[in-house]
């Protein structure tokens, strides 16, 4: 199966969702499409996507788990039997159950995951992978899609297995810590209109609810005064010592299900691990 058109659907509030999911679509088409579903208020009406199509999910791991209103979001899309690729992105710590939750998301959604990846990027928190995914991180994210890409026009995928546990970890929810606003703030509003819950103030952007708020860091990485900020002490402490926890490097995991190939110079049909965790894992 070639795929007619290839979509990359992502909640990603600061951007290494994006990269991983977008990196894997494009690498499939060149002309893939994205759709990001990261601030609330922009997700399309229900979108159904045909069985020739293909599709790649991305969405951040929140302690474990999903965030829920990722998962409330990916439910606006249905498929017909119709591939896609899920990806999670970690922040070196562990995926635990997410990847398998959202295989088991797209799965109910009417998708065929024929492909995963666990990726790494730099943590909300602290100073843990900064810069993550680099160069070599996409290098890899691209050449794992190519062989699915292989697979798929030979039409030898089937779903895909992943690891994690039931019933899933308790996780999904957002972290504890709430911006400050410096009095460098210009009140442009931009951190209100990009803020994935909409938990910012529009006319005074110091005002955050608290419940709304999920700890993305998504307005103090795009404040473009640097106004956005967690200047406390307590986050200081926090974020030295999760630093420290989390300094040692992991590296991303491919996952592809056993696919059945035709080998050179035999007229039979053999299976083969076509691809498990593409030698990129180092823990």
């Amino acid at each position: 199966m070639k795929p007619i058109s290839v979509e990359a659907i992502y909640f990603s509030p600061t951007g290494t969702s994006k990269t991983g999911a977008a990196a894997i679509a494009r690498a499939i088409d060149p002309a893939a499409k994205e759709i990001d579903v990261t601030v609330a208020g922009t997700v399309p009406e229900r979108t159904s996507f045909p069985k020739d199509s293909l599709v790649v999910f991305g969405a951040p791991v929140y302690g474990g788990r999903l965030y829920r209103g990722a998962v409330e979001r990916f439910q606006q899309f249905v498929g017909h039997k119709t591939p896609c690729i899920v990806t999670v992105t970690y922040g070196n710590r562990d995926f635990d159950d997410a990847l398998l939750e959202l295989k088991d998301l797209v799965e109910a959604l009417g998708f065929v995951p024929v492909a995963a990846a666990a990726l790494v990027g730099q943590h909300t928190y602290g100073s843990i992978q900064v810069g993550r995914p680099e160069a070599a991180d996409v290098a890899q994210d691209e050449a794992f899609a190519l062989q699915v890409k292989a697979a798929l026009e030979k039409g030898s995928l089937e779903a895909v297995e992943v690891p994690g546990n039931y019933p899933y970890r308790e996780g999904g929810s957002g972290g504890r810590f709430r911006p400050l606003t410096s009095d460098a703030c210009t009140r442009c509003g931009l951190c209100a209109r990009e803020c994935p819950e909409q938990a910012i103030d529009p006319v005074d952007p110091s005002q955050i609810d608290g419940e709304k708020c999920i700890s993305c860091f998504r307005c103090i990485r795009r404040c473009p005064a640097g106004a956005k900020n967690m200047d406390t002490e307590e986050y200081r402490s926090f974020a030295e010592a999760f630093t420290q926890k989390l300094a040692q490097r992991k590296e991303n995991q491919y996952f592809l299900p056993r696919a059945r190939i035709l080998a050179k110079h035999k007229e039979e049909p053999y299976e083969v691990p076509v691809l498990q965790r593409c030698g990129y894992e180092s823990d």
